[in-house]
């Protein structure tokens, strides 16, 4: 059985590939299996033309089998036992009335009508769009599901779309009661031969800042200031400043670069008049809060979840008055890294420099400082320097600034490189501050000690040639003197 379901498996995978147009055909399969499951199961399915039903019953005992195809009329005949003008009802209902006709003429019949094919059909799509276009669709598609974005262009009415049937008849929509409010009457069903006219905007704008919901909102005639805020943004934030309202007009406006014009409350309330492309900006107290800094060794607001870094950076913080230093650091442990001098950390107030241990502050929930955080306050925060000590066969030895992820060899180099007289083949002994050994392939931590070995041979023997030299000189001296005065005789 697995083998039998691989081998179609494979003869579908081939087929669709070699043929493009079967597997097109195996899609809309699949769709119209979905169509007529959400059809069935949708009480607000209507009656189309280009429906297909299938009636079936028992006459008499004899099965009986009847396809219902629904034109343009709407009129369907069920069997000769009589008729139903479908127009305007959902299928339940036809389902209900044509069951009611075979039973009342067969009863115990067990009359059944089945939707078993879904009409599609064609709408047009006129007005502000990318292009005048024919779209198909089916009975449960609503207006929305057609206005996809390469649909509209940037002058687009969502608030004013005009829907003409095929009767005549037009009616208007406003899409935005419909994804605002989830008021689906302004999301109609569409219909066979529907034509959609989408009109151009009247007026948009933009809200940013303190309010619920920022966004760019599309208004009606006689909408204005108060409608933007209250209804389309959901009223101001709790921490919003309506005293510091900013409205920048591009349109109609003086300068080339737009108007700036300042608002207040009383603006809202008296509805302030607005024009297209107007930009509203909502300001927020905490704007107005203190600030101070932050310089030195911490981590930059944008490297808070990055690797540490050695360059110095300044931070602005906000903060609230009667702030205490003790809350202030706690609250921001994240400022700090390795190489932070936490403990010789000073504060610069004016002309005055004021010693300011963080350490109590960062490790003691409970301590409180004795300094308050006051407006444009600089904290300082040193580096703390580390340092690897280079000794042996090399140029320079001494102690060098530690780096963070640098091999043993940048350290010997710092030195000069190898005395290469005194070390061949690079042999070094790599000591922690702890004075464990390591290896050459180990990373280098603060305070370890390099040490270049003195393994050179000539070196040694450079350094014993002087007194051999100077002991075999004694020798032959000596030897010399003996035997002239014939001691050896």
């Amino acid at each position: 059985m697995k083998r039998s379901l691989c081998l179609v498996t494979i003869f579908l995978t081939v087929l669709t590939a070699v043929f493009p147009q079967v597997s097109q055909e195996i899609e809309a399969t699949a769709d119209f299996s979905v169509n007529i499951q959400l059809a069935l199961s949708s009480p607000d399915y209507r009656v189309t033309a280009g429906d297909v039903y299938t009636l079936a019953y028992a006459a008499n005992g004899t099965p009986v089998t009847y396809t219902i195809v629904v034109d343009s009329t709407y009129r369907i005949q069920i069997s000769n036992l009589g008729s139903i003008n479908a127009a305007g009802k959902t299928y339940r209902q036809l389902k209900t009335e044509a069951e009611a006709i075979v039973s009342n003429n067969y009863p115990l019949s067990g009359a059944q009508l089945v939707l078993t094919q879904p009409a599609s059909f064609r709408v047009y799509l006129t007005g502000e769009v990318s292009a005048t276009t024919i779209r198909q669709t089916w009975a449960l598609d609503r207006l929305s599901s057609l206005l996809a974005p390469v649909i509209l262009t940037a002058y687009s009415s969502i608030r004013d779309i005009t829907i003409t049937s095929s009767s005549g008849q037009t009616k208007t929509y406003d899409l935005f009661q419909a994804q605002r409010n989830g008021d689906l009457t302004q999301d109609p069903y569409l219909r066979p031969g529907d034509t959609i006219h989408i009109n151009r905007i009247d007026r948009v704008v933009t809200v940013t800042g303190s309010v619920e919901r920022p966004g760019t909102y599309q208004l009606v005639p006689g909408e204005n200031l108060s409608e933007l805020i209250t209804k389309y943004a959901s009223n101001l934030t709790p921490t919003a400043d309506p005293s510091r309202i900013e409205l920048v007009r591009y349109v109609a406006a003086e300068t080339d670069s737009g108007d700036k014009i300042y608002l207040s409350e009383q603006d809202i309330g008296n509805n302030y008049p607005l024009q297209h492309s107007d930009a509203i900006t909502i300001p927020s107290i905490i704007d107005l809060m203190p600030v101070m800094f932050v310089e030195g060794a911490v981590r930059g607001e944008e490297s808070l979840e990055t690797a540490e870094s050695n360059a110095a950076n300044r931070l602005t913080i906000r903060f609230n008055l009667g702030e205490n230093y003790a809350s202030l650091v706690q609250r921001n442990r994240g400022w700090f890294t390795a190489i932070s001098d936490t403990q010789n950390a000073y504060l610069l107030r004016g002309a005055e420099r004021i010693p300011l241990n963080l350490n109590p502050m960062l490790y003691d929930s409970s301590y409180r400082s004795q300094y308050f955080v006051e407006r444009n306050d600089t904290l300082i925060i040193p580096f703390r320097q580390y340092f690897v000590t280079v000794a042996g066969a090399v140029v320079k030895p001494d102690r060098y600034p530690y780096i963070p992820d640098r091999e043993w060899d940048y350290y010997v180099a710092l030195a000069g490189g190898f005395v290469m007289e005194r070390n061949t083949r690079e042999v070094v002994t790599i000591k922690d501050i702890s004075g464990k050994e390591m290896k050459k392939s180990d990373p280098i931590t603060p305070e370890t000690t390099i040490t270049a070995k003195t393994n050179a041979f000539l070196y040694y023997f450079g350094q014993v040639s002087p007194v051999v030299t100077t002991v075999l000189g004694l020798v032959t001296t000596v030897l010399s003197i003996l035997a002239v005065t014939g001691v050896f005789n």
